[in-house]
């Protein structure tokens, strides 16, 4: 038998004696995971968005599993999972919250706002912002430069050809993450329900929003005085919706707004 075929034929012994003994101890040594962590896991939606709080999906189900955590925060899966966990759990079934759904409160693009300056810095929000608040004359404005598309884990946020940022609410799994990175926060999370939204963020007056911004809101309490049970109410400068009311006067004081910028979200 020469050298190298003796060397192989020891390297072959010894790495299938190693083998076997690594079978044997992960056999005797290996901790079977609880039936009710694995149907946790099974039961998640696998999105790993992280709105929850926890890293991902599995750490949301095992946080659930130890008790420090409570069934009902993944948004992805609502209240059908919120109860199916509740039940792996033992447990009575969980009030969940209303779904939320990210929505961009700012319709003043690059043909609608006036620039301060032109920035060529790098195209993220927050650099922008560092700069003078950003390029736009409004400092309360979406900056445009899609931090919240690349922050999004499921792809819900693109921006459309009139380089507005928009969101795909089909998509959307209110996680949240979108306007955490928006330093203007702009960009926020309402109810999936709510049928009205002023698309605006500014808390100008109404004569500097004039000459920063095309649709900005100018507080002038149309919505709110002439229509009083609109759900509309000006605070400081800017009309706010309430997010439930929707009435005759509602549907009516988005056809009175001057600046066109009370919309239907769902649209």
């Amino acid at each position: 038998m020469t050298p190298i075929l003796f060397a192989v034929l020891t390297l072959a012994c010894l790495g299938f004696a190693l083998g076997i003994g690594l079978s044997i101890a992960d056999r005797k040594f290996s901790v079977e995971k609880d039936e009710k962590l694995s149907a946790l896991e099974e039961a998640m939606p696998g999105a790993n968005c992280g709105g929850c709080g926890f890293a991902g999906c599995a750490a949301y189900a095992e946080a659930v599993y130890n008790g420090t955590a409570k069934a009902g925060l993944c948004s992805p899966g609502g209240a059908d999972l919120a109860n199916k966990m509740a039940k792996i759990m033992g447990l009575e079934a969980v009030e969940v919250e209303e779904k939320r759904v990210a929505y961009v409160f700012c319709k003043g693009n690059c043909e609608k706002t006036r620039k301060d300056f032109k920035y060529k810095g790098i195209p993220d929000c927050n650099a922008a912002a560092i700069l003078f608040g950003g390029d736009n004359a409004c400092k309360y404005g979406c900056l445009h430069m899609g931090s919240c598309i690349a922050v999004c884990p499921v792809g819900a946020i693109s921006k459309n050809a009139e380089g507005d940022i928009v969101v795909d609410r089909s998509k959307c799994v209110g996680c949240g993450k979108c306007s955490e990175v928006c330093p203007n926060k702009v960009i926020r999370l309402i109810p999936a329900s709510a049928r009205y939204a002023v698309a605006c963020n500014s808390r100008d007056k109404g004569a500097d929003v004039r000459k920063k911004c095309d649709v900005g809101c100018i507080g002038c309490k149309i919505c709110e005085v002439k229509y009083p049970q609109s759900g509309f109410k000006v605070d400081g400068n800017l009309s706010v919706y309430d997010n439930k009311t929707c009435t005759e006067d509602t549907v009516k004081a988005m056809e009175a707004c001057p600046k066109k910028i009370i919309y239907r979200p769902d649209a």
